[in-house]
């Protein structure tokens, strides 16, 4: 559990609140998962903190879920502020926290819907809310994972392509961007392979890597790559499938500074495996990074490169 003399009687802050859209309190707790270091949703106090300002996610699940853990740590009364844009579930907040019991008055700001209300004194549906988002056995997968994270339950074109042309890789191997671990579970089927290292940002993928993947060779690591970089340069091979949305809004900076990061962490002459939308502009990043680029596969949507540093 958080440190109940530390953190209560705080306000909750979700994610990367826009200040053109909320001011934002000085004692604000951050809990969102892509904040590395922040404290788990789910660890804090019930009915202990004295507001909530969040940026709902865009998926339907993870949204309740997130909604349902933040209502029940607040104290009774305490003032909710939660929105999101328009088009990524912002005119679903009124009626799904309606559904949790709270009344709260809803007005557009900015291509978002903000929703405003104390918490009431009872709360509905919160328990089936919170089942319904965690980490659960997806059978199709073989894996643990959980909505909100990427592909959470399939696996993805790009993964898919990735894994026909992989070879044999040897070594110390990355994972950016590893999710629930199906590249690294995959890679640690190759016997060359010394040590996994996971590379996420997210919180919850870095608990479904570390459940899914009881290989000692294998460990995850939460941490922004693009802010911070994995912290290492020697690295043999990185294999990688990363993201372009970041808050329910395309972002190709993400996977450019992927690449970047990727280069850092390469010893000379370690390889990059890299697949993307076929849209996305990677391909001069990387000549600009790597002394080859190699276009592997061009299939269903997708490319796979090898890049050698």
């Amino acid at each position: 559990m958080a440190d109940r003399n530390e953190i209560m009687s705080r306000t909750i802050i979700y994610g990367d609140i826009p200040t053109d859209l909320v001011t934002l309190p000085l004692d604000g707790l951050q809990v969102s998962p892509f904040w590395p270091g922040s404290v788990p949703l789910e660890a804090l106090q019930h009915e202990t903190y004295d507001g909530l300002i969040m940026w709902a996610p865009a998926n339907t699940v993870e949204r309740r879920h997130e909604m349902a853990l933040a209502l029940r740590a607040l104290k009774i009364g305490a003032p909710i502020c939660i929105f999101a844009p328009k088009d990524k579930g912002g005119t679903r907040l009124a009626k799904e926290l309606a559904s949790f019991g709270v009344l709260v008055r809803d007005q557009p700001k900015r291509h978002h819907r903000m929703t405003t209300a104390p918490r009431p004194q009872v709360l509905y549906g919160i328990e089936e809310a919170i089942s319904a988002g965690e980490l659960r056995l997806v059978t199709d997968l073989g894996l643990l994972s959980q909505p909100g994270l990427f592909s959470w339950d399939r696996l993805d074109i790009g993964t898919a392509c990735l894994l026909t042309v992989l070879p044999q890789l040897v070594g110390r191997i990355g994972d950016f961007g590893c999710g629930s671990g199906v590249l690294s579970k995959a890679v640690l089927t190759h016997a060359g392979v010394s040590a996994v290292t996971g590379f996420d940002r997210d919180r919850r993928a870095i608990k479904a890597a570390v459940a899914n993947i009881t290989d000692p060779r294998f460990s995850a690591v939460w941490v922004d790559l693009c802010q911070e970089g994995a912290g290492v340069n020697h690295l043999d091979s990185i294999v990688m499938n990363p993201p372009f949305h970041f808050s329910g809004k395309e972002d190709i900076s993400i996977g450019i500074r992927m690449i970047e990061r990727a280069a850092d962490a390469l010893r000379p002459g370690g390889c990059l495996w890299l697949t993307a939308n076929r849209h996305l502009p990677y391909e001069a990043v990387l000549r600009a990074h790597f002394k080859s680029v190699t276009l592997c596969r061009e299939a269903l949507g997708y490319k796979v490169y090898q890049a050698i540093l």
